[in-house]
């Protein structure tokens, strides 16, 4: 290919028939890419770092549609020579390799981005660094329950591409709304992608063992907004000070913006342009010229931050025909997702929750928030250069002892073991029995990890279902 050869824009399914592109990285998204681009007569090629026996699970999944490999490395001749590049959302844009494949006119693009080339129906886009699953799930439950079809992907739930592989082979339309969760990795990649709706549900620290820096954290989290145009709608928390900083450049101003408080004294301004503000127990909203009024006394999800996310869901939703009935059915029922201060039970007067989710330390202070005192604390995971000085005040308050275990153990006792009993613990389950056995009657026994799960777990999910597991065999 001349590398001078200006690249065809795609935009439509037709225009992948034989096509040469290749698939860098084959975990979940990976193999989904590849079955939608056979199905639609690319010529595929896969290239990953790992090995063939490595892959073995997912090479398993795309036996005998005929594509080729480059495995336990990248080869420059196999970049080179395709017209396309589709990235995975775990692979960093930025290898020298990607450069050279464009320095040769090859186009280079995320998974998350190529699938909304060619999607048609409104997006709702969610992004921020906690609450971005349950929001989304809020607002599939609002408008499912309003009998308005949903569709949940993304970074949460199934790639975004099985909803256009579905939506192929389904005689009738999937959805009136697709309801997509965006993580900073897709954003990397996102240079054409233009949502209906941008949720931003607040942004503090994360990932800095991906980026070299907060700035650029958060400047990957901008760019959902660089395509915003008049038919925008922004949904923007105004507690939380980085969004608020956010929200004052141009981009986002070239649309609507509503915002999201629980501070009263925002009130009269919120009512004024539109969103939404929770004052006590009620939940004050307007997205045309009347205000609706929602009751949050019987949620049942815990912690205040919950009220955020049925805020900013409830502003979304309500833009695409949930009605405000079927909002607070959900708000009066819902129980909360797995993982997200999930309660397990209670054994000898002592209660147990599973907030596996908190995996930064935003998330393990908005659960220790959701509690008043007596907490028995499990952190650690994974260390990603997370600083956890932002903790010391409410574990000093709240915490009665902090059990350490996993990679980033160290880091968080420098941080914060002053401030409550530490604990060092060798193993996971080590350290969930000395939390049970440090526990008094009326104590909180509270997994949240503030760190990921990869140095003993192969997700979050699995890390909170060991706990549940230990837990459930105490008597």
């Amino acid at each position: 290919m001349n590398p001078t050869t200006p690249v065809a824009p795609i935009s439509e399914l037709k225009d992948l028939k034989d096509k040469r592109v290749l698939v860098v990285g084959l975990a979940r998204s990976g193999v989904s890419l590849v079955h939608f681009l056979v199905e639609n007569g690319a010529q595929v090629t896969v290239s990953d770092h790992k090995s063939k026996a490595e892959l073995a699970p997912s090479l398993e999944l795309i036996d005998g549609l005929g594509v080729q490999l480059d495995l336990g490395g990248h080869t420059l001749k196999t970049f080179v020579q395709q017209e396309l590049i589709v990235l995975s959302p775990g692979v960093p844009p930025n290898l020298k390799i990607f450069d050279y494949a464009r320095s040769h006119g090859v186009q280079v693009t995320g998974e998350f981005e190529f699938a909304t080339w060619f999607i048609k129906e409104p997006v709702i886009a969610v992004t921020g660094t906690n609450g971005k699953s349950t929001t989304c799930k809020l607002i599939e439950l609002f408008l499912n329950e309003s009998g308005r079809k949903c569709w949940l992907g993304g970074n949460f739930g199934e790639p975004l591409i099985e909803y256009l592989r579905k939506q192929q082979k389904s005689p009738e339309p999937l959805a009136h709304v697709v309801v997509a969760e965006v993580s900073s990795f897709q954003l990397e990649h996102c240079e054409r992608f233009t949502p209906h709706n941008v949720v931003f549900t607040n942004l503090a620290e994360n990932h800095q063992d991906r980026y070299r820096s907060m700035e650029d954290y958060v400047n990957a989290k901008r760019r959902i907004f660089q395509n915003t145009n008049q038919a925008t709608t922004s949904i923007l928390n105004a507690d939380d000070n980085a969004v608020v900083e956010l929200a004052r450049d141009p981009a986002v101003q070239r649309g609507r913006i509503f915002y999201f408080s629980r501070k009263p004294q925002l009130e009269p301004q919120i009512m004024t342009i539109g969103g939404a503000v929770c004052i006590k127990d009620e939940i004050r909203v307007r997205t045309g010229p009347d205000i609706e009024y929602y009751t949050v006394k019987n949620m049942k999800m815990r912690g205040k931050h919950s009220i955020d996310n049925i805020m900013a869901a409830t502003l979304a939703a309500r833009e695409h025909g949930a009605n405000r009935e079927a909002i607070q059915r959900v708000i009066d029922s819902y129980p909360g997702m797995p993982h997200r201060l999930e309660y397990v039970r209670r054994v000898g007067g002592v209660e147990f929750f599973n907030d596996s989710k908190a995996t930064n330390v935003h998330a393990c202070l908005r659960a220790l928030d959701a509690f008043d005192e007596n907490i028995i604390l499990i952190m650690g995971g994974k260390d990603t250069n997370l600083n956890y000085e932002a903790l010391r005040d409410i574990v000093r308050r709240k915490v009665k002892n902090l059990i350490l275990v996993g990679e980033a153990k160290e880091r968080i006792n420098r941080d914060i073991g002053d401030y409550s009993e530490t604990f060092l613990i060798g193993t996971f389950e080590e350290a969930v029995l000395i939390a049970y056995q440090k526990s008094r009657i009326g104590d909180i026994v509270l997994l949240s990890p503030g760190a990921s799960s990869f140095d003993m777990f192969d997700s979050y999910e699995e890390r909170g279902n060991y706990f549940k597991e230990i837990v459930q065999r105490f008597r």
